[in-house]
C-alpha cells in the first residue's frame, strides 16, 4: 500500500494548519508523533490532555461515581467490555478535550506553520472537520495484537476485544489523506515522517 502525501492547502483558516494523527490502538501513533516532534514540528497528544482533565476534582468525582473506582486500568477493563459505560465516559471527557484542543489551536495558530495532533478516536468522535489533513498510522493486525498484549499486559482475547471496539483500520485508511505504515522498522517510520515533513511549509 503506497503512502498518500498531500501538503496542506494554502488557506488562512487555522484548521488547515492542524494535522490530525490517528490509527488503531497500539498501531504506533505515539512513535510517529515523537518523530514529528524530533523534526521540529509542534505536537499535541490528546491522551496527555485527557490525563490532565481526568485529574480535575469535578471530573474525577464523576468518573469514580460512575465506575466505583478511579483506577485507570480497572476502568479500561470495564469500558472495553461494556460499550454503554464506554460511551458514558466519552460523554464526560470528549467535550472537555475538544474545548482544550480548540483553546490550544487558537494560541498556536499564530506561532506555528503546522501542528500535528494525536487523536486516537478522531473518526469515532467525528472530529474530521477540526483538521486540515488526517494521517492514519497502521500495522498488521497480528503486530497490533502482540504490541497491545505486551504494552497493557492483556490476554489475546482482551487485546482483540479492544481492537474491535474501534472503527476498522481499513475504513480509517480510506478516510485518510496521509498513510503511514508501521509494520516495519523504526528507520522506515523515520523515512516516511521525513518525506511527509518535506512537503509541508516551514
Amino acid at each position: 500500500m503506497k503512502n498518500k502525501i498531500f501538503p496542506p492547502k494554502a488557506d488562512s483558516h487555522q484548521a488547515k494548519k492542524i494535522i490530525g494523527l490517528t490509527g488503531g490502538i497500539a498501531s504506533g501513533k505515539t512513535t510517529v508523533l515523537n518523530e514529528f516532534k524530533k523534526l521540529g514540528i509542534k505536537t499535541i497528544s490528546c491522551d496527555e490532555i485527557a490525563k490532565k482533565i481526568y485529574k480535575r476534582t469535578n471530573v474525577h468525582k464523576r468518573i469514580k461515581k460512575l465506575f466505583g473506582t478511579s483506577n485507570r486500568k480497572k476502568i479500561a477493563k470495564i469500558i472495553f467490555s461494556d460499550s454503554a459505560k464506554r460511551k458514558q465516559l466519552e460523554e464526560i471527557l470528549h467535550p472537555k478535550i475538544i474545548k482544550e484542543l480548540k483553546k490550544q489551536f487558537s494560541i498556536l495558530n499564530s506561532q506555528f506553520s503546522i501542528v500535528v495532533v494525536d487523536v486516537p478516536l478522531l473518526f469515532e468522535a467525528h472530529l474530521e472537520k477540526m483538521f486540515g489533513k488526517i494521517i492514519v498510522v497502521y500495522c498488521k493486525k497480528n503486530q497490533q495484537i502482540d504490541r497491545l498484549m505486551k504494552r497493557d499486559k492483556l490476554t489475546k482475547t482482551e487485546a482483540i476485544r479492544r481492537i474491535s471496539s474501534q472503527l476498522p483500520i481499513s475504513i480509517k485508511i480510506k478516510k485518510a489523506d496521509i498513510i503511514i505504515n508501521n509494520s516495519k522498522t523504526l528507520t522506515y517510520i523515520k523515512k516516511q515522517v521525513q518525506k511527509i515533513k518535506n512537503v509541508w511549509p516551514n
